[in-house]
């Protein structure tokens, strides 16, 4: 499991030009482009002094901690896509959100055929506070009856409803 520094962007700002410069400046930069969203997320993954963090300077990075990892069904095939939820939860709910994640919905998720990896985060300082991403092969695997079935499931059912401050993303690569 590691950790991400996560950069969000209006992607105006990550013009082709600029993105280029940034990633021979970092090799390890994983740029993800909305593809019905103005937004781009830049990924730095390990754990980076504060003050070493590259791109844009003063740019508001964001620590998250990896929770969960696992391996999709898709393990090894190319993942052009990365699909995020990103959300807070009600105080009272936040034991059966780590169990539902950890038990039943990131591991089930995973196990759906076009998922190539799934893992969970937490931003302990900001809001949305908990980060599921989900690498695919397409964005079709979203509407798959194994997803479909996966997030149908009473215990989602139960969790979904104590979410706050809840935004969902598909990403292209950049």
């Amino acid at each position: 499991m590691q950790d991400l520094w996560l950069l969000k962007l209006d992607a105006s700002a990550a013009t082709a030009d600029r993105l280029a410069r940034w990633r021979r400046g970092c090799p390890a930069l994983r740029a993800w482009q909305g593809v019905d969203d103005p937004w781009m997320y830049l990924y730095l993954p390990g754990d980076l002094p504060a003050g070493d963090k590259p791109i844009a300077a003063g740019a508001d990075w964001t620590r998250l901690t990896c929770v969960q990892s696992l391996d999709g069904a898709s393990a090894g095939q190319p993942a052009p896509y990365h699909y995020i939820v990103e959300t807070d939860v009600l105080p009272e709910h936040e034991e059966d959100l780590q169990a539902w994640y950890a038990e039943e919905h990131l591991p089930g998720l995973a196990a759906v055929p076009g998922t190539v990896r799934a893992a969970r985060y937490v931003d302990a300082q900001g809001s949305p506070r908990y980060y599921a991403c989900y690498d695919l092969t397409s964005p079709g695997t979203l509407g798959c009856p194994p997803w479909l079935a996966v997030r149908g499931t009473a215990w989602s059912s139960r969790v979904r409803p104590a979410f706050r401050n809840t935004r969902r993303t598909m990403f292209r690569q950049a």
